[in-house]
């Protein structure tokens, strides 16, 4: 599996209009092939710093999902809500290729 993640902080005279936003645009970002899951976090003290994690088989489709029309837009859409935006793209461990649980 291979994950996206991004960082980013919501503006805070934008808080309401990102609320109203963000789940059609989820909706959009799931539009597009490749993409197999999100997982969505809030700072643990405070409300406008969010974390999201999308999933992705491998790194052809998540390729194949960023270079989509319909996510380029969101992008660009986002910047009117959010600032301080980071990006990482994670692949499988060599070590621990697979998820772990305990016994």
């Amino acid at each position: 599996m291979v994950v996206y993640v991004m960082r980013y902080d919501v503006l805070s005279d934008k808080r309401e209009a990102y609320a109203e936003w963000v789940m059609p645009a989820i909706r959009r970002l799931f539009s597009a092939p490749g993409v197999t899951g999100l997982r969505a976090y809030r700072i643990a003290v405070g409300d406008s710093q969010v974390a999201s994690a999308y999933e992705f088989p491998d790194f052809a489709a998540w390729a194949s999902w960023y270079a989509h029309e319909e996510v380029q837009k969101v992008i660009v859409e986002s910047r009117s809500y959010i600032v301080n935006l980071t990006t990482e793209l994670w692949g499988p461990s060599p070590l621990a290729p697979d998820a772990l649980r305990p016994a």
